[in-house]
């Protein structure tokens, strides 16, 4: 490629900080029709781009989007909410007003799957689970970015029993779910992170986020 197919000007930089700014995790959609196929490859495309430790590529998508799978899947996530209300103690009734997930509404339903270990270890030797876990989440954060891009919104869901989802899934011996993603039109982004906006958590800034190594003198 020349050097100009390799750079971005101006705007194009700003929309990529803008869809990354602007992407938010959304638990409410507008009930629409399954994306046109040609728009799901082009997004599954973009999470297939994702970098990945060693070129493993663990990341396995299923589409889950039937009725039937809706409501096969949805007493699994409601199963794992009334266990997290329960352990919240305190904040049990506050958590359950909130809306965690939108399996019923969302035009489509994808389940992240990590793939069997394929034994790579160029770079994962010592972190071997863990290296596959963040190479399969860049893959997500490829989507969610692309969906963005598209007008769409994506929500992540993590409530459920890996297990009980797996058996549900029928999945390989050696992969896990890593999650339900949500994708399709929505009513409207929220203008904050959700968790934000109904005050249950608020973001810390980036100056909390950095670390100062122990000095080793010049």
């Amino acid at each position: 490629m020349t050097d100009s197919q390799h750079r971005f000007d101006a705007a194009e930089r700003e929309a990529v900080y803008r869809a990354i700014a602007l992407r938010r995790d959304m638990r409410h959609f507008t009930p629409s029709a399954p994306l046109p196929d040609e728009q799901l490859e082009r997004l599954l495309r973009a999470a297939h781009a994702a970098p990945s430790v060693g070129l493993m590529q663990p990341w396995r998508f299923m589409r889950l989007s039937t009725p039937a799978w809706r409501a096969r899947l949805m007493p699994i996530v409601e199963a794992e909410r009334q266990r997290t209300a329960d352990a919240l103690g305190e904040r049990s009734a506050e958590f359950l007003r909130l809306k965690v997930e939108g399996l019923r509404d969302s035009a489509e339903l994808l389940a992240i799957v990590l793939a069997p270990d394929d034994g790579t270890v160029f770079g994962r030797r010592t972190l071997p689970r863990e290296m596959a876990w963040c190479s399969a989440a860049c893959a997500v954060q490829n989507l969610w970015l692309a969906a963005r891009a598209e007008h769409l919104g994506m929500g992540w869901v993590s409530m459920f029993d890996p297990d009980e989802l797996s058996q549900a899934l029928a999945l390989p011996e050696g992969s896990a779910p890593l999650g339900l993603l949500c994708l399709g039109p929505v009513p409207d982004f929220y203008d904050q992170p959700m968790l934000e906006e109904t005050g249950w958590r608020h973001a810390r800034p980036l100056a909390d986020m950095l670390m100062t190594p122990p000095d080793l003198g010049a």
